[in-house]
């Protein structure tokens, strides 16, 4: 996998990294990522996940926070699997490989995700709840208004080819080393959205830190890295 240059996204994530929620800050980044395993590394990797696979081509994704597209079984009220749900809980493990590369990319030199597990990620059942969350994060910013909102979602929707032809996923860690867990990171949110067609990742992740964060400007959202 490799970066895809865009001018465009790079204003973007400016603008998402300028926003202010009172005495918070947010770091935020909007970046294109092509599929293809380029790389030692990345094909080293994409090999051990293979293999501590044990063969299988699938593994099993975290069931996504929102309840209400599950089927549920009246006695128990516990998750039930079924033909038309199922994929909402597995992932390929070749796409794992990319959510995992991508993170590795965007947060390179400072944090390793190689060892993330399948079920630290989700895939979202609907755009509308990518925006509910979204916009329940950054719409506690005053400069989030309709016009970034908007430039927001066209931007990724035309770096994407059509947010209509995208699979979404999130990451949610596990808080044990990654840059969600470092003091004074107050929320954060990670979405993959993948156009197969394209074979295109394009990765939007933000985070809040409070004042007592050691985050500094040169943080690796920094338009000047």
């Amino acid at each position: 996998m490799k970066l895809l240059e865009s001018g465009r996204l790079e204003h973007l994530s400016s603008v998402l990294s300028n926003l202010e929620m009172g005495e918070w800050r947010v770091l935020g980044s909007v970046e294109s990522y092509s599929c293809k395993v380029a790389g030692t590394e990345q094909k080293g990797l994409y090999k051990k996940m293979a293999k501590d696979g044990g063969g299988s081509d699938i593994v099993a994704l975290s069931p996504p926070l929102e309840a209400n597209f599950l089927s549920r079984s009246v006695e128990s009220d516990q998750e039930v699997i079924t033909p038309e749900n199922l994929e909402m809980f597995v992932i390929s493990r070749k796409m794992l490989f990319n959510l995992i590369t991508t993170l590795n990319l965007s947060f390179f030199p400072d944090y390793d995700f190689s060892d993330a597990k399948s079920h630290e990620f989700s895939r979202s059942p609907s755009l509308a709840h990518v925006w509910a969350e979204i916009d329940s994060r950054l719409g506690q910013s005053n400069f989030y208004n309709r016009s970034v909102r908007q430039k927001l979602w066209e931007e990724i929707d035309t770096e994407i080819g059509g947010l209509k032809n995208s699979e979404i996923f999130s990451y949610k860690p596990d808080f044990e080393s990654d840059p969600f867990s470092e003091s004074g990171c107050v929320w954060s949110f990670n979405f993959f959205f993948y156009n197969p067609k394209l074979k295109r990742v394009v990765f939007l992740t933000c985070r809040a830190i409070s004042p007592n964060s050691s985050t500094s400007e040169d943080s690796e959202f920094s338009m000047e890295d």
